[in-house]
């Protein structure tokens, strides 16, 4: 079985859920239909209208959904890009290896269970970070850098729910932009991303929260090209789990 990612870019619809009702209930069944091993949907609507840790830049489009599928191989993946490809204006995939460092119910910060079902919304926001190592950092010490050091520590010093590692093995759609990797990280709630103190999981301490974020940066200004790095925030649908 294999993971495949699909990034769908497009103008920003004058209605913000406009998008989710087009994914969830257009999209989402038909590629349901063709029966996959998995279905996530990752939206931007209304729920997930807070400021990204890292803003876009203005003169880009922003990013619309990101769609994940597991398919047995990524040989058969024609019928669903063809459904993608009625979505927004630009579209970008990936076969990725996932890696489920923190699940729901496996986390020490929330150590609650998932207790609802595929097809509703996941509590809190989604933050998607597209990630590219810097031109001069060897592939294997930047993996190691990133699963080894970046992953443990980020979870010591922020309060997610959920962080899934998706490094990219290939790409799979013509002039899909050469990311390394694609982040998610599921927070209790959308004032965990606005709000430093939450966001690095201070207790409302000054001190912490400066100390927590200089270990962050020092990390990522090491292992990630930032001017490349592009962050949003998303609604998270579970539609069919593996």
């Amino acid at each position: 079985m294999e993971k495949l990612v699909y990034l769908l870019w497009g103008p920003t619809p004058k209605n913000a859920d406009d998008t989710r009702r087009l994914l969830l209930e257009d999209v989402a069944p038909r590629l349901l239909k063709l029966d996959p091993r998995g279905l996530q949907i990752n939206v931007d609507d209304a729920d997930s209208s807070v400021p990204a840790p890292v803003p876009v830049p203005e003169s880009e489009l922003p990013l619309l959904a990101q769609v994940s599928l597991w398919l047995d191989a990524h040989d058969y993946r024609a019928p669903y890009e063809a459904i993608l490809a009625e979505v927004g204006v630009r579209r970008a995939g990936y076969l990725v290896s996932e890696a489920l460092y923190t699940d729901y119910g496996r986390n020490e910060n929330h150590p609650a269970p998932r207790d609802w079902p595929d097809g509703k919304r996941s509590p809190g926001v989604l933050t998607v970070a597209l990630v590219q190592k810097p031109p001069h950092f060897e592939y294997e010490n930047w993996y190691g850098h990133w699963y080894g050091h970046q992953s443990p520590m980020s979870q010591w010093t922020q309060p997610r729910m959920r962080y899934v590692r998706n490094t990219i093995t290939r790409r799979l759609t013509p002039g899909a932009p050469p990311y390394d990797g694609i982040v998610e990280e599921g927070w209790p709630s959308r004032g965990h991303v606005s709000d430093p103190h939450l966001f690095y999981n201070s207790g409302g301490s000054d001190e912490k929260l400066r100390e927590h974020a200089r270990i962050m940066m020092d990390s990522v200004t090491h292992m990630f090209d930032l001017t490349k790095l592009r962050s949003f925030t998303l609604s998270e649908y579970l539609l069919k789990t593996v």
